[in-house]
């Protein structure tokens, strides 16, 4: 058999950016600890199998050296106000498949003659936040008064990403890369992105993290669209950004919510953390947004809010459920309904090959495109 000579360094290196250690690939590559030793070298069909399982694009495999692997976007991710380096390929690839999407979907709405969406960019880092979360909240028909008509918070956030939706914003959701459910995403490496297009806004929310935070990336999202700021972020209710437009995005979010002023007529004398179930439910909005409001309020210290938050944060995790769900359903959040129901269209009018709508949305079956067809109301 033809054996390919391949740097050793390269398939450590492989294996390490993929979060691989040579016992969890002992049994598909039982020579791997001699190959990364120089010892011996694979077949061709062996070095593509590892490329798979790695998630490394093969051509990266005949390099002289490793590459220096960098985020496509702004990356405003910071640990210990520090940048994050070396993002995981499940990262990379979940920010390709969406910019190939928003690609398609800015051709398309070219095609058909969409208008512009005059919010993107339509506010500076200078314009006062209340301003600014009042602003979004007309555009989103998301208020206070228009979110007490959902029976739970749960229901306010689906009527969230409906409103986005209309409003022009592909909003997608999905805990995996593409439909892989055997590559989960780590809500400890980002938590979400936007990408700005006045045809074809992006914001994606990483599903796996859980939906009580979703909704305060969700909002954070769009504050970078109306700043007209591509980035990716990995803030949540908790975090204290250290860099200028996090910090205003998170007060953005925070302030569209809940509305500080609002927030005050609603307290009164007594704990604030007795309060915090009936806010969130007054609110329409997750308990951890409440726990972060009554900190900007001065009602709660930081020591006690992180203490609040912590404990919260793991009693909804507690909770979490791990159902499936209907499968058209999960697949369309993963894409977007707006996104998704262009490409059924275009697919089916024959301006779309079947093999780039297989591509894009994940799926290998005309029948299963029909099935899209219906969940998102397009006849075929």
């Amino acid at each position: 058999m033809d054996r390919v000579a391949v740097k050793p360094d390269l398939l450590r290196w492989a294996r390490e950016r993929a979060g691989r250690s040579t016992v969890d690939l002992a049994g598909k590559f039982p020579q791997l600890p001699a190959w990364e030793a120089g010892e011996s070298q694979p077949t061709v069909k062996q070095l593509e199998r590892f490329a798979q399982a790695t998630h490394t694009p093969i051509g990266f495999l005949f390099l002289r050296e490793p590459p220096e692997e960098r985020v496509p976007i702004p990356d405003l991710r910071t640990a210990k106000n520090r940048h994050v380096r070396n993002p995981s390929p499940d990262l990379l690839d979940t920010i390709y498949l969406s910019q190939r999407r928003q690609t398609w979907y800015r051709d398309w709405a070219r095609s058909v003659a969409e208008e512009r969406r005059p919010f993107i960019g339509s506010v500076g880092l200078d314009r006062p936040i209340e301003e600014t979360a009042a602003a979004m909240r007309v555009a989103l028909r998301f208020d206070v008064a228009a979110r007490r008509e959902s029976p739970t918070w749960t229901e306010a956030l689906r009527d969230f990403i409906a409103h986005a939706d209309d409003l022009g914003v592909l909003v997608m959701v999905s805990g995996v890369v593409g439909s892989n459910n055997r590559r989960k995403l780590d809500p400890e490496e980002f938590r979400g992105f936007a990408l700005v297009d006045d045809l074809a806004p992006l914001v994606f929310i990483n599903g796996a993290d859980t939906k009580a935070a979703q909704m305060f990336t969700l909002a954070h999202e769009l504050a970078h669209l109306w700043l007209g700021q591509s980035a990716l972020t990995d803030v949540s209710p908790a975090s204290k950004p250290s860099q200028h437009i996090e910090s205003w995005c998170n007060r953005v979010a925070a302030e569209l919510l809940v509305p500080l002023a609002e927030l005050q007529g609603e307290l009164a004398h007594g704990d604030p953390l007795d309060k915090v179930p009936s806010l969130a439910r007054c609110f329409k909005v997750s308990t951890l947004v409440v726990l972060r409001r009554l900190l900007d309020a001065r009602r709660l210290s930081r020591e006690d809010f992180e203490a609040a938050y912590e404990s919260e944060l793991q009693r909804l995790l507690s909770r979490r459920r791990t159902s499936g769900g209907d499968f058209y359903l999960t697949q369309t959040a993963r894409a977007s309904k707006r996104f998704a129901r262009a490409l059924v269209v275009s697919t089916f009018e024959g301006q779309t090959s079947f093999t780039e709508a297989f591509r894009l949305l994940g799926i290998k079956k005309v029948e299963t495109l029909r099935r899209f067809a219906h969940e998102v109301a397009v006849p075929v």
